[in-house]
């Protein structure tokens, strides 16, 4: 099964963390073809939100929710079940910093 896993923190990254990155985390799973994709966004200040009402395209600059924490990066994995998500989101750096939001893909 697919899972989404949804990196965030609360405010931009130090530059401890952005020397960190994924610490090396994606190796092993790149080489058993755990890791299907992923990668880092920039922050949040330069997201456009998009919504339609009745007809009308409207956009607003930066996030659409006024959260403490932002998503800063995704993975998408493949793997047996929630547990063995669980055991691999709990592996990557953020999750001492951060949250990681695993949410199972449809299809």
């Amino acid at each position: 099964m697919r899972y989404l896993l949804m990196i965030a923190g609360e405010g931009e990254p130090t530059e401890e963390q952005l020397a960190i990155g994924c610490g090396g985390w994606s190796d092993d799973l790149l080489a058993r073809g755990v890791l299907v994709g992923g990668g880092g966004l920039h922050p949040p200040a330069s997201a456009t939100t998009v919504r339609v009402r009745g007809g009308d395209v409207q956009l607003s600059d930066g996030p659409f929710a006024e959260s403490k924490e932002q998503i800063g990066g995704y993975a998408v994995i493949d793997c047996a079940d929630l547990d063995e998500a669980v055991d691999i989101a709990s592996r990557h750096p953020a999750a001492a910093y951060g949250t990681i939001e695993i949410r199972p893909m449809l299809g």
